[in-house]
């Protein structure tokens, strides 16, 4: 995908706040009396991420990694690079990975084996898009906002060239 494409609405942010209070009341109910720790997925999860914890009526500790696969390309480059580390500790700790949208699954599977080394109490991940259109590696989204099989979008976070992440819908993006 090369150049400016057409944006076409696929998800309204109406419908994203409904998901993301029903994602909220879900946390809530599965991390009562927990040691939570939430791991917000750089750059793209922290627009779901700041709206996910505003709704968390627990007091969770809250921290960031930064991955990258994609550069400024449509598709995974297959290469996982850790680019910002967690600095909480996690041995120990019941750990919820924030992440904006879970594609071939190659950097889910990267910093979930990462933090599962670590020893948590437990590790489980959420995702504002489990998209299984280009899974090329078995990862579980434990707690999915949406599913989609297939397109390109952009919106609410996610991007494409570091574009698009402040619109407050999810559309797909179409070559132009």
């Amino acid at each position: 995908m090369s150049g400016a494409g057409e944006l076409s609405p696929l998800i309204g942010a109406d419908e994203i706040a409904r998901r993301i209070d029903l994602l909220a009341e879900q946390v809530n109910t599965d991390y009562a009396d927990k040691d939570l720790l939430l791991i917000c997925v750089l750059k793209g999860a922290f627009i779901f991420c700041a709206d996910l914890v505003r709704r968390i009526r627990l007091d969770p500790e809250i921290d960031f990694v930064r991955i990258k696969s994609y550069g400024n390309n449509d598709a995974s480059s297959g290469k996982v690079e850790m680019l910002k580390d967690v600095e909480c500790r996690v041995q120990g700790r019941d750990i919820l990975v924030v992440e904006d949208i879970v594609d071939s699954g190659l950097s889910m599977a990267f910093l979930l084996r990462e933090l599962a080394g670590r020893d948590p109490n437990s590790l489980r991940l959420a995702a504002l898009i489990d998209k299984r259109e280009r899974r090329q590696t078995a990862v579980h989204v434990d707690y999915p906002c949406f599913i989609l099989d297939a397109g390109f979008i952009v919106g609410y976070g996610l991007d494409y060239a570091e574009r698009h992440r402040n619109t407050a819908g999810i559309f797909s993006l179409k070559s132009g």
